[in-house]
């Protein structure tokens, strides 16, 4: 167990970014998060054998998609949506946990572990970023018995107010309700959900997923003085990726907003990339390359920087990067064959028939040399 201090706050962002796959929040609203967080008091990162068997974990995220004009989240939002889960789960809440890495999801649970002393897991619902809750909620939707209790907070205020919903029943319905929500409230809102026994979490999620985001991130600005080859040559060593195509991003399909998801293709030299909120897949004219779980990473070599949908501009000159599933942590709901079949309905391209299935939970377990 160890503190999260300001360093490791702008490493999250960095190497969050890049489990982003595209997604995954803000930039800006990470450097926000983790420099408040970081400030207020010292949020403390633990792993999953540093908690008393009898605890609980509870997932905390926000819900919507990144390109939305509208959105609003206050750092309140995140620490008022746990507050409230408390008072309702009547379970010890010991540890709180991302969904997923990301530019800003990274440091879910930052905020709340500084302001409420709940430990921050160094475990995900996946080691990268993903369009819905079913692909981060650890299997709970198919777990029989088991009531999802979620909690969102937030909204844009100047828009529709302050909005709080408590929400029991099938996880999977909802997190549809959800989804529905943060579109009605501006585009994103705070949630806290889900709150499951340690050892379900040490089952079935993505262990080691958060030290995986601050290592790259460091060697990402260790990088980055040497310019935009040096740090997709990082990359590439830390995620155990390949390069599979370089050039100037093209826009294939442009971005539309609806539903809760960002959609569009984007082009880079002979590959097409298939985005819902994230990047899905890669293509080119032999057929399937890479397809979720798979990491999928575009770097702006400009920056140095992972690209995320919301600022990719055409001509950019990047580097489109793959990392199998199963070299990094694998959750299992980042095999769940009920999410994944909602991602082929939502988009239209195959997903079930690319899995592999081999991979299994907690068979990737990533432990930092630091």
């Amino acid at each position: 167990m160890r503190e999260l201090t300001p360093d490791d706050a702008r490493y999250a962002v960095l190497g969050g970014g890049v489990l982003a796959c595209g997604g995954g929040g803000w930039k800006h609203h990470g450097e926000l998060m983790g420099h408040l967080a970081t400030e207020l008091n010292k949020p403390l990162l633990a792993q999953v054998d540093e908690l008393p068997e009898d605890s609980y974990v509870a997932t905390v995220t926000a819900i919507g998609a990144p390109a939305a004009k509208n959105w609003e989240i206050r750092p309140v939002d995140y620490v008022h949506a746990l507050q409230e889960l408390i008072k309702v789960a009547d379970v010890p809440i010991a540890a709180v946990m991302t969904a997923q890495n990301g530019y800003s999801t990274t440091l879910n649970g930052w905020i709340q572990s500084s302001v409420l002393g709940v430990k921050v897991l160094d475990t995900a619902g996946d080691v990268r970023a993903h369009p819905t809750g079913k692909l981060g909620g650890l299997g709970l939707g198919e777990r029989e018995g088991y009531e999802s209790i979620q909690v969102v907070s937030g909204g844009n205020r100047a828009l529709h107010g302050h909005f709080l919903s408590v929400n029991k029943g099938n996880l999977n319905t909802v997190d549809d309700v959800l989804r529905d929500i943060s579109v009605r409230t501006g585009g994103f809102i705070a949630s806290a959900r889900n709150p499951v026994e340690l050892q379900w979490v040490k089952d079935n999620g993505a262990h080691g997923s958060i030290s995986l985001a601050l290592d790259l991130g460091r060697e990402m600005e260790a990088a980055q003085p040497q310019g935009g080859d040096a740090v997709v040559e990082a990359v590439a060593h830390r995620l155990g990726a390949t390069v599979v195509d370089q050039g100037p991003l093209g826009l294939e399909v442009a971005t539309v907003t609806k539903g809760g998801w960002d959609h569009g293709t984007f082009r880079v030299g002979d590959h097409t990339v298939p985005y819902l909120n994230e990047f899905m897949a890669v293509d080119n004219d032999g057929g399937r390359v890479a397809t979720y779980p798979d990491t999928i990473v575009i770097i702006d070599k400009s920056t140095g920087e992972a690209l995320a949908v919301k600022d990719a501009r055409a001509g950019m000159d990047v580097a489109l990067l793959v990392s199998k599933a199963g070299i990094l942590p694998v959750s299992s709901s980042s095999i769940d064959r009920v999410g994944i079949a909602e991602c082929e309905q939502i988009m239209g391209i195959d997903f079930l028939d690319h899995l592999d299935p081999t991979l299994r939970p907690g068979t990737s377990a990533y432990v930092s040399e630091r």
